[in-house]
């Protein structure tokens, strides 16, 4: 039996025991169908080659009732801090989103359950903590698999509820785990963004009320193992909400900011609009993205609000995606920084300002 450990701020956070093999046995997957189906490690991989969604539910153990609607009259309903905001955006800059991600396609891939994974966790891992210096804490969070999640927090004066703001790490290629995997779009840019909201949040002086948290899943190729892994841990802490960047550097032509409306909140994603409208030149456009999508769901199912703000309007756009394709070349980051504008403005508006 693997217990779950309590989480500890520090040089490392242990989730789960960690294995060598999360496939040593069988693993229990949903497709969202209303019934689980027990499937070897060939049947999974099946699954991503066919596009099949599914999630990896496991370890999952029973879900806390949370409601979505508990502290409502806390949530923003509107953008209201332009004047803390726009200076924090006129530090935006794709430099070190540049030499992060170049960094991070450079691995043969970073495939969840293999050491490359484990490669490219530890590289992330000493980037955010270099660039969150003095400023907040660092951890790892380990699962049953050799990558682990990143987890960096910042400390709000409240030390209450926690805003997370949240990628995934990970890569695969669809038609053999083992091949080559950049993952520069999926989701190296979502992986950067948030990072580089997270080095302005620190270099400026801006005082949170709320804690702010930026988290790097393992694993959401293997059906969300490691949000779900950490969404468990957090069972009794008070999350505010999720806002999930999962590919932000491939626009459609003509670019917009698609919102997903599915397995996620409405009155997040309506301050998500706004935020888009307030802190960029782009439209924004609905879609629905279907089930175990990515990382987000997970907060969702937990009774966390969530929001999705998407690349583009159309789902399916970049095919470069889970190939070798995926390469640090397509990623456009003038649009990419418009996700971290998205971003800083969420963090601030959720987590509130201390004068």
């Amino acid at each position: 039996m693997v217990k779950l450990l309590s989480l500890v701020w520090g040089a490392l956070v242990v989730g789960h025991v960690v294995s060598k093999d999360i496939y040593a046995d069988k693993r229990r997957i949903s497709l969202g169908t209303g019934s689980d189906v027990w499937m070897d490690e060939a049947e999974i991989h099946a699954l991503v080659r066919n596009n099949q969604r599914f999630r990896d539910i496991t370890d999952m153990g029973p879900q806390v009732e949370r409601s979505r609607a508990s502290d409502m009259s806390v949530f923003p309903t509107k953008v209201t801090q332009q004047a803390v905001v726009n200076p924090l955006l006129r530090q935006v800059s794709d430099t070190v989103p540049q030499n992060v991600l170049r960094n991070l396609t450079s691995f043969h891939n970073r495939y969840y359950n293999g050491d490359f994974g484990r490669q490219s966790s530890e590289y992330l891992f000493q980037t955010v903590s270099t660039i969150l210096g003095k400023h907040g804490q660092v951890t790892r969070f380990a699962h049953k698999f050799p990558q682990s999640s990143v987890i960096a927090r910042i400390e709000g004066t409240s030390q209450g509820s926690v805003v997370v703001v949240s990628a995934h790490q990970d890569s695969i290629n669809q038609m053999d785990h083992t091949a080559r995997a950049p993952g520069a779009d999926d989701d190296g840019s979502g992986s950067v963004a948030i990072l580089e909201a997270m080095r302005v949040l620190v270099q400026s002086n801006v005082r949170l009320h709320n804690s702010v948290e930026f988290h790097w899943y393992a694993g959401e190729e293997g059906g969300l193992l490691g949000s779900t892994d950490v969404v468990r841990a957090y069972a009794n802490t008070s999350v505010v909400a999720d806002l999930h960047l999962d590919m932000v550097g491939f626009p459609a032509s003509p670019p917009a900011v698609g919102i997903v409306t599915d397995y996620t909140d409405s009155s997040t994603s309506n301050l998500v609009r706004q935020l888009v409208r307030a802190y960029t030149d782009l439209p924004t456009a609905d879609f629905t993205c279907g089930y175990a999508c990515s990382d987000h769901a997970s907060w969702h199912d937990a009774g966390v609000r969530s929001a999705l703000p998407f690349e583009s309007q159309f789902l399916d756009y970049n095919n470069n995606i889970h190939s070798p394709n995926d390469a640090f070349s397509t990623v456009d980051f003038a649009h990419l920084l418009k996700f971290v504008n998205i971003a800083l403005g969420f963090i601030v508006e959720v987590a509130g300002v201390e004068a």
